[in-house]
């Protein structure tokens, strides 16, 4: 549900409040009971969970040359002409 932020314009009392989408916007000031505006927001913003949301879903994995070739060893062992 998005966060709505309001004011009067009376009293200029700011608040926020959590509505659904669909609900009728607020029109009266609880403190005062005269009319409110809509603010525009920038409140809004995304959540990421987990281990790593770049690395793990989003960065591309090239393979070198080196391993493509079979030359080098696929675990990384330096020095290793491959397993």
């Amino acid at each position: 549900m998005p966060t709505y932020e309001y004011e009067c314009l009376s009293c200029k009392h700011k608040f926020e409040i959590l509505q659904s989408i669909t609900a009728k916007l607020k029109t009266k000031c609880p403190k005062c009971g005269k009319k409110l505006r809509k603010l525009i927001s920038s409140t809004g913003g995304f959540i990421f969970k987990g281990s790593g949301f770049y690395a793990t879903d989003y960065k591309k994995v090239t393979k070198s040359a080196n391993s493509s070739s079979g030359g080098a060893c696929p675990k990384g062992c330096a020095g290793c002409p491959g397993h």
